[in-house]
């Protein structure tokens, strides 16, 4: 009974050969799918905050505002969906033992001090979780928390540079640089989580986990324990079939 509530993955040997690893053509579909959303909200978003660094430098300080203004959206966009991406992760991990392969973030991918200090933190802990399992689901939850907490950062620097509001303009626009790359790097991390996930998925639970993907990307406001249970629900009516 318990082999058909969760069936064996087939978790590669590391993190190394899980990215080099092929995909079978459904998952392969999921994988492009998802990433190719996320990389077009990023260039979205590099493609502007490239244009309003630009018009600075160029002494048009008003138009560079206005470019900036544009970028916090389309930051809300990246965060949004990578966000629920890595809750994804983490919820189905947690509710049918998902066992991906994980390795701890590196202070030295990331410029911030909070993503250094988060990334630093990370490493120090993964030496304590003995668990493969817990390993993967703290180090998605990191990353979660980082790609929360440098959206909001970002967005908040940008709207008050769009705005004049800015005490300290040289700052906030170091600031949206280095939240900008910070993201990248959660993202560049994101999609490497997520193909080890894949491996080690069984390719019989794929449509659940893109069903979980899906509600997870939804804009985020008091709800996050409604979408919990979702899961939990779908997963006993899923094994009430196979028991049928």
């Amino acid at each position: 009974m318990k082999d058909c509530v969760r069936p064996r993955s087939a978790r590669g040997k590391s993190v190394q050969d899980d990215w080099r690893a092929w995909l079978p053509e459904a998952k392969a579909v999921v994988f492009n799918r998802q990433v190719h959303k996320l990389e077009s909200s990023y260039v979205m978003l590099s493609v502007s905050l490239d244009e309003a660094i630009a018009l600075r430098q160029l002494g048009q300080p008003a138009k560079s505002l206005q470019a900036m203004g544009i970028t916090s959206g389309l930051c809300r966009l990246l965060t949004q969906t990578l966000a629920g991406l890595l809750r994804a992760l983490s919820e189905h991990a947690k509710h049918y033992g998902t066992i991906p392969n994980a390795t701890p973030l590196d202070p030295a991918n990331f410029q911030g001090q909070k993503g250094q200090r988060s990334a630093r933190m990370s490493s120090l802990l993964n030496h304590v979780l003995l668990s493969q399992r817990l390993q993967f689901l703290h180090k998605v939850s990191t990353l979660m928390e980082m790609v929360e907490d440098l959206g909001k950062d970002f967005r908040r620097a940008a709207d008050d540079l769009a705005e004049g509001l800015s005490v300290n303009p040289n700052q906030m626009w170091d600031e949206v640089d280095t939240d900008h790359y910070d993201l990248n790097t959660c993202m560049r991390e994101a999609i490497v989580v997520f193909k080890s996930f894949l491996i080690a998925l069984p390719e019989n639970q794929l449509g659940t986990f893109q069903d979980t993907v899906r509600e997870q990307s939804e804009p985020q406001e008091d709800g996050t324990s409604t979408r919990q249970v979702v899961i939990r629900h779908r997963r006993m009516a899923t094994i009430s079939r196979r028991m049928v």
